[in-house]
C-alpha cells in the first residue's frame, strides 16, 4: 500500500497536464501526417521531404513545453516521491478508453526522467512495464474508420474490388489507366495464389490510410485464403504529366520488409490506433520488431522504448558478454557488440587522429542529419541513448579497458553499497543493426576462392550493390565522404548499406574536379599535390587506388560503375539537386515495375 495522500488535488493535477502534453503532441503529429495526402496530391515533394524531417522533432518540443510547464505551476522537481506515486496512478487513470496509451507511457516516462533524478527511475514512479494493454482497442463508438477495411471478391469480380479498393482513398488526381494497372496487379495475384481454389473466408484486407514516404503513396494490405495470407503494397506514383499510375505490386513478407527497412524514412501515415496499425503490420513482418515497425511509423520514441525493454529482456536470458566488435576499428567510433544480440553500440571517442579534423558536437550532428533525412535504403537508422546501465560482468576487461582508454568521459563504473555489485554506465551510445562489414563479406569470397562459382557471385554481387549504394545516396544529395569498403554493411537481404556518418556531406556542398594536369615533369614526378585543395573540394578519379586495388573487384566496378571516377557523373547530380530535383530512389526491384513487366511480356510475344 502507498502511504496517505499527501494532496491529491496536486497529484492530479499534474498527471492531467502531462496527459494534455501528450495530446497535443499527437494532435499535431496527425495533423502533419494528414497532410500528406495534398502534399503528395500536389507533388510538393520538398513539402514532403520537410514534413518528414520536422515531424522528428515535434516530440521533443513537446517533451519540452510540458516540463517547463510542471516546473512553473506545479514546482515539479520538488514535490515528494509519494505525490510521483499518485501522479502515475492518475495517469493511469487517465489511459482507460485512451487510443493511444503506449504512446502515453512512454511521454509520461520522457518527462518524469526529463525532471526526478535517476533513484527515481523504478516502475513506481515511470513505466518500467506497460500498464494498460493495447490489445483490442478500436474506436469505431468514435465514428472514426476502423484501422482497416476489408473486401469479399469472388473469382469473377476480384477487378472490380481492385479498382474499388484503389478508389476508396479518394486522391484527388486522375489516374493515367486504373483499368490497365488493375490488369497488372490481377497478374500479379494470380501469380501468387497459383490457381488455388478460392476458399470460403477469401478477403483483402487494407490498412484505411495511405502510407506517405518522398514521392510515393503505398495500399497496405493482405490477401487471405483459407490459411494463407500475402501481405502486398501498391505503390503510386505521379507520371510526367502529373497523372496516378499503381508501379508495382509488392507481394510477401519479404518485399514489405525492404519496404519498411531500418534503412528507409519514416513513413507519413495517419492514424487513430497506432497499436492496431502495428498489429496488423506484424502479422505481415512477424520477423521484425515492434520498436522497427513503431520506428517506420514516425514514433522513434516508442520504438527506443521498446527496444530497451527488449534489450533489458535480452540481458535477463542471455549470459554471454559484451565485447570490442570484430572488424577494423574506427577512427573516431568505438563500437562493441553482443554476440548474441543483433545490434551494435557505438561510441563517441574522446580524441581522434589528426587527419580526423571534427569535434564530438560535429560528429552527433552528422548523425542528426542521417535521422533527419531521406536514408533511401542506404543508410542504417540509429537509436540514440544516454546513461544506460548494464551488470560490469557483462563486459569483457578489454572492452572496459578499451573505453576508458578512448573514451573515457563516456564510461562510469558505480558499485551499490548495498550489494557490492558494480554497473557500468555509458553515458551516450547509438544503437543500430549489426550488419557484415563489407570487407568481410568480400574477403570471405576471396578466402573461399574466386574459382569457386558462388565466391565469384557473392563478390560481383558486393561490388555491384556498393556502386548501387553510393548511387542511391548520390539521388538522395548525400556525399559519404570515406567510401572504404569498412564503411558499408551487408544486410540479410544482400543490401548494401552505408554506416559511417562523421565525414557525410550534402552533395550540392561539396566541389567535385578533375585532377589538373601536372605543369612540368616535376609536378609529374612528385609524390605531393601540387595543385591547391579546398576544404570540400572531391576528386572523384582519385578513389580509384584506395579502392580497387584487387584486380577481380576491379574488374566488376569499372563495368558496372565507371562513372563514379568521373567528376562529370557528380557534378550532373549536384546541379540536378540544386535546381530543385528530386529523383525517384525506389525500394523495390526494377523488375517489379509494371512498366518493366509490360515491356518483357510485349517483347517475349
Amino acid at each position: 500500500m502507498f502511504p496517505q495522500r499527501l494532496d491529491s488535488t496536486v497529484a492530479y493535477d499534474i498527471a492531467k497536464a502531462m496527459m494534455d502534453g501528450f495530446n497535443r503532441h499527437y494532435e499535431l503529429f496527425r495533423l502533419e501526417s494528414s497532410q500528406a495526402k495534398r502534399r503528395f496530391e500536389q507533388q510538393d515533394w520538398h513539402g514532403q521531404q520537410r514534413a518528414q524531417r520536422e515531424r522528428i522533432e515535434f516530440y521533443d518540443l513537446r517533451v519540452k513545453e510540458c516540463s517547463e510547464r510542471l516546473e512553473n505551476e506545479y514546482h515539479a522537481e520538488a514535490q515528494p516521491k509519494e505525490i510521483w506515486q499518485q501522479v502515475k496512478l492518475h495517469y493511469i487513470g487517465l489511459l482507460v478508453d485512451h487510443f493511444q496509451p503506449e504512446l502515453a507511457e512512454t511521454f509520461f516516462n520522457s518527462v518524469t526522467t526529463k525532471i526526478l533524478d535517476r533513484s527515481y527511475f523504478q516502475n513506481e514512479f515511470i513505466f518500467v512495464r506497460p500498464a494498460v494493454s493495447t490489445e483490442y482497442i478500436e474506436n469505431d463508438e468514435a465514428g472514426a474508420l476502423p484501422t482497416y477495411k476489408a473486401w469479399y471478391p469472388s473469382g469473377h469480380n476480384l477487378g472490380d474490388i481492385v479498382g474499388k479498393m484503389v478508389r476508396h482513398f479518394q486522391l484527388d488526381c486522375p489516374f493515367e489507366d486504373l483499368d490497365r494497372d488493375v490488369a497488372d496487379i490481377l497478374r500479379n495475384v494470380q501469380n501468387r495464389l497459383d490457381n488455388t481454389r478460392l476458399r470460403a473466408n477469401f478477403q483483402v484486407q487494407v490498412l484505411s490510410n495511405l502510407f506517405f514516404r518522398n514521392k510515393g503513396a503505398y495500399i497496405v494490405g493482405k490477401v487471405i485464403n483459407g490459411f494463407q495470407e500475402i501481405p502486398f503494397a501498391l505503390p503510386i506514383l505521379h507520371n510526367p504529366q502529373g497523372e496516378l499510375l499503381i508501379d508495382a505490386a509488392l507481394f510477401g513478407e519479404d518485399d514489405l520488409l525492404m519496404l519498411f527497412s531500418f534503412a528507409r524514412a519514416y513513413f507519413l501515415v495517419d492514424m487513430d490506433i497506432p497499436s492496431a496499425y502495428v498489429q496488423f503490420l506484424r502479422s505481415m513482418m512477424p520477423r521484425k520488431p515492434r520498436a522497427e515497425i513503431y520506428n517506420a511509423l514516425g514514433l522513434a520514441k516508442q520504438g527506443k522504448t521498446l527496444f530497451y525493454r527488449d534489450l533489458l529482456y535480452h540481458q535477463r536470458h542471455s549470459t554471454d558478454k559484451f565485447r570490442i566488435a570484430p572488424g577494423i576499428k574506427g577512427m573516431v567510433m568505438l563500437v562493441f557488440d553482443q554476440p548474441s544480440f543483433p545490434y551494435v553500440f557505438k561510441v563517441i571517442k574522446d580524441f581522434y587522429p589528426p587527419q580526423k579534423d571534427t569535434t564530438r558536437e560535429q560528429i552527433q550532428g552528422k548523425y542528426l542529419l542521417v535521422k533527419q533525412h531521406d536514408r533511401v535504403g542506404r543508410m542504417a537508422d540509429t537509436l540514440e541513448y544516454s546513461n544506460v546501465a548494464f551488470p560490469r560482468e557483462r563486459f569483457e576487461d578489454e572492452l572496459i579497458a578499451e573505453i576508458q582508454k578512448f573514451a573515457p568521459s563516456q564510461i562510469e563504473i558505480n558499485t551499490h553499497a548495498d550489494t557490492g555489485r558494480q554497473e557500468v554506465v555509458i553515458k551516450h551510445a547509438y544503437i543500430e543493426r549489426r550488419m557484415i562489414p563489407l570487407n568481410i563479406y568480400l574477403q570471405e569470397a576471396f578466402d573461399a576462392g574466386l574459382e569457386d562459382p558462388k565466391a565469384q557471385a557473392q563478390m560481383e554481387r558486393a561490388v555491384m550493390e556498393y556502386g548501387n549504394a553510393i548511387k542511391d545516396l548520390v539521388a538522395a544529395n548525400i556525399f559519404p565522404g570515406d567510401m572504404l569498403w569498412k564503411n558499408f554493411g551487408v544486410t540479410r537481404h544482400g543490401k548494401v548499406v552505408f554506416y559511417d556518418y562523421d565525414e557525410i556531406e550534402y552533395i550540392t556542398d561539396c566541389n567535385f574536379r578533375r585532377v589538373p594536369a601536372p605543369r612540368n615533369e616535376e609536378d609529374e614526378m612528385s609524390g605531393e599535390i601540387w595543385y591547391h585543395v579546398g576544404p570540400r573540394d572531391v576528386f572523384p578519379e582519385t578513389f580509384g587506388p584506395f579502392l580497387l586495388g584487387n584486380p577481380a573487384v576491379r574488374s566488376v566496378f569499372m563495368k558496372h560503375h565507371a562513372d563514379l571516377l568521373d567528376a562529370s557523373f557528380w557534378q550532373g547530380h549536384k546541379e540536378k539537386i540544386s535546381q530543385g530535383h528530386v529523383h525517384d530512389v525506389f525500394p523495390y526491384e526494377a523488375d517489379k515495375r509494371f512498366a518493366v513487366q509490360r515491356l518483357i511480356h510485349s517483347s517475349q510475344s
